[in-house]
């Protein structure tokens, strides 16, 4: 019997958990548990990490799934080669649902690099005010430009400190469209964006409005995660867990 883990934390895995619940298979989602407030899912949920890829297989194992989905964010890095060591070693099989990169578009003024640290260094010396467009995991490096007033746009309020000196928050969940990105710009006199490649629509405004804007972007490229099957879009996840072996 089909039994699925969907790793999660995207609009594309919530879309593939309705369509697993619509059609009565058997799946858990799984949440990191990064943030408070989790959009809920018709699926039994399960939050938290696994204990690294043996903790991954183990559970696997334990609990019966046949299958492993990893619909986790393109910048999840670490989850993906987890996935992809423990379903190995579980032989279960395994495929991304992953959606594809941003392409820049004429009127773009994007600087590309493949790093946090790259984009830390591609900021200018002189201060800006810099539309920080990564989520909270990376603020930490960009205290090495403390001149540069940052706007933060979070789901969540700070736990903590934020470790920059500057920087205005806004707590919001996309998706989001371009007037209301280029509203938000305009309001706090954005000179610089500062994006993950992150792909889809859902927070594809800021970019649009960047370009109306004529505002530099600087990109950060995906990290580079094991080979494994990628599908790009609900049709086939399912066609591929009739046939995993495509």
């Amino acid at each position: 019997m089909t039994r699925i883990l969907l790793l999660g934390g995207t609009t594309e895995a919530s879309t593939l958990a309705r369509t697993l619940a619509e059609a009565g298979i058997d799946a858990v989602f799984s949440y990191a548990g990064r943030t408070a407030r989790p959009v809920g899912q018709p699926l039994p949920t399960r939050v938290g990490g696994f204990g690294g890829a043996e903790g991954l297989e183990t559970y696997l194992n334990t609990e019966g799934f046949t299958h492993v989905v990893d619909a986790t964010h393109p910048f999840a890095a670490q989850m993906s080669t987890n996935a992809v060591q423990a379903c190995a070693a579980a032989a279960v099989p395994l495929c991304a649902f992953e959606r594809p990169a941003w392409q820049a578009a004429e009127g773009d003024r994007w600087l590309h690099t493949d790093s946090i640290d790259g984009a830390v260094a591609a900021l200018p010396d002189a201060p800006a005010r810099v539309f920080l467009a990564i989520g909270k995991q990376n603020l930490t490096q960009f205290a090495a430009k403390p001149q540069h007033h940052y706007l933060l746009r979070l789901v969540d309020e700070p736990a903590a400190n934020l470790p920059l000196p500057s920087t205005m928050v806004e707590i919001a969940r996309g998706p989001f469209d371009v007037a209301g990105d280029t509203a938000l710009m305009r309001r706090h006199g954005i000179t610089h964006v500062v994006a993950k490649n992150a792909g889809g629509a859902g927070a594809a405004a800021k970019l649009s409005a960047a370009r109306d804007l004529a505002l530099p972007v600087i990109m950060i490229g995906r990290p580079v995660v094991p080979n494994r099957p990628i599908k790009g879009n609900v049709a086939e996840v399912m066609a591929w867990l009739s046939h995993p072996a495509a």
